[in-house]
């Protein structure tokens, strides 16, 4: 019985138990006793016994049948030797269980004994296998089937019982002074409890995983050489020598990515937080309605998008521009800084614009009415009540704006180019960290060479920076939070 099934099934038995739980409780309400819950209380609490127990059970029976048929399919490979035809252990059991899923389709009473002669049927099922199976894999993977189904039939029997005594000992609780109300509460508090620990943990799981592999990174190179190098070289060409001939300079990468986003930021903050004040203070409320959508809309376009106007049209632009401008050869480079800048300026006034404008509107109108009612005139009012009192908002919004300027990829590989270079110049070209870590893990590379774990490294920078990022902001915001509430 699949687990699809199965959870449907758990749910059907908690919506029921919910229907006669409420209407149980609802009859106990006769008047001459006082019920301490709500009989919609009694009928999701009745709901929640029903399925929280029998789900945690399925997942945890899934969890455990996956790794008790690995091992059963293990110990039923034969012995390996020199000459195996498979690589490994790990891929016999691999293709044995995607040689399982496939006879699924067949008639296991009538399976050829060859692998040469299985291929034919699976193919005209839509089944594609690896051609690393071997024949003795056949009978391992019918026998893996029924050691499946027993598990799942077993699993699906254990779960059903236990949504079913749940549901029958929950409606046997149910009283007028029953606190199904209090267990319900408890049991959400421990649910978002749950929820939020979940977001902890795979926050520290992603550092941790970063970590451990960036550990292993300076094993083999230096840090010293690592934070402060102004060379970028991996070469992957000797990645088999371990990386000693590589430069893993970080500077040339660091500088770019800031580079990059202090000019995309230059573009976007002025001109989204004006447009924002436009429309949260002088436009109507017909403009309004035609413009924010219009500017939302804008940030709806992918990345890639911005990219190929970049890399087609605008770089080539502003070439020809500056060509023109001098006569003879450009000064401004078809992939650069000003144009990667530029074009992600574009991508970010929406951002800025949308979350500056919800910012300034949710400033009451008591400050502004007052500010007015003293005699300043509109502008005064915007730029010595409204904006002082919307700094911190606005501060989290250039934030936000400076992390995913920082985070982008796609608009810088078209419109920077990938040329690791320590430059001022904002007309040549410059890459940054995002790019250089897609740069290191695209390809088939095995994680135990430099050139491949230094990705680790400049993630795990990358994360250090946003995190300084949001201790200065967060400082700002509480600074002139205190001075103007």
């Amino acid at each position: 019985m699949s687990s699809l099934l199965v959870l449907a099934i758990v749910v059907a038995i908690g919506v029921v138990a919910f229907l006669i739980g409420r209407q149980r409780a609802a009859a106990h309400e006769n008047g001459t006793v006082k019920p301490h819950s709500r009989a919609h209380y009694h009928g999701w609490w009745a709901f929640l016994l029903a399925v929280l127990p029998a789900l945690l059970l399925l997942a945890v029976w899934t969890i455990g049948s996956s790794v008790y048929l690995d091992r059963h399919i293990h110990a039923a490979l034969p012995e390996r030797t020199a000459d195996s035809k498979v690589a490994s252990e790990a891929l016999d059991v691999s293709l044995v269980k995607s040689l399982a899923k496939g006879i699924r389709r067949l008639d296991a009473n009538t399976l050829p004994a060859s692998f040469a002669e299985l291929q034919p049927l699976l193919a005209a099922k839509g089944v594609a296998l690896a051609t690393d199976t071997q024949d003795y894999m056949i009978p391992i993977a019918v026998e893996a089937n029924k050691v499946q189904d027993r598990l799942g039939l077993f699993g699906a029997v254990i779960t059903l019982a236990l949504a079913i005594a749940g549901a029958f000992y929950a409606l046997r609780q149910i009283a007028p002074r029953a606190r199904a109300r209090n267990n319900v509460e408890r049991l959400m508090l421990w649910g978002l409890l749950a929820a939020s620990t979940i977001a902890i943990l795979t926050t520290i799981g992603i550092v941790l995983s970063m970590l451990f592999q960036t550990i292993t990174f300076f094993e083999s190179v230096s840090p010293m050489s690592f934070f402060f190098g102004t060379v970028w070289d991996p070469r992957f060409a000797d990645a088999g020598s371990g990386g000693s001939q590589g430069q893993f300079g970080l500077i040339p990468l660091l500088a770019g990515t800031l580079y990059i986003a202090a000019v995309a930021l230059l573009v976007a903050v002025p001109v989204g937080l004006m447009s924002a004040v436009y429309m949260a203070e002088y436009a109507s409320p017909k403009v309004r309605g035609v413009v924010k959508p219009a500017l939302e809309l804008l940030a709806g376009i992918p990345t890639i998008v911005y990219g190929i106007f970049a890399v087609v049209t605008l770089g080539p632009f502003l070439r020809d521009l500056s060509a023109a401008l001098t006569g003879g050869s450009p000064f401004i480079q078809g992939q650069s800084i000003f144009t990667a800048g530029l074009v992600m300026g574009i991508m970010l006034i929406p951002v800025v614009s949308s979350l500056s404008d919800d910012i300034i509107t949710a400033v009451p109108r008591a400050m502004r009415d007052g500010s007015l009612g003293l005699g300043a005139t509109r502008s005064e009012t915007i730029k010595r009540v409204i904006l002082p009192a919307a700094l911190p908002g606005i501060v989290g919004a250039i934030l936000l704006t400076a992390s995913r300027a920082i985070g982008e990829t796609m608009i810088v590989v078209l419109a920077a180019g990938v040329a690791a270079n320590l430059t001022v110049n904002p007309f040549e070209a410059m890459t940054t960290i995002t790019v250089k870590i897609v740069n290191q893990l695209t390809g088939d590379l095995e994680f135990n060479s430099p050139q491949t774990l230094v990705a680790f490294a400049l993630g795990l920078t990358l994360f250090a920076l946003t995190l300084v990022m949001n201790i200065v902001a967060l400082y700002i915001v509480r600074k002139y939070r205190e001075q103007y509430e």
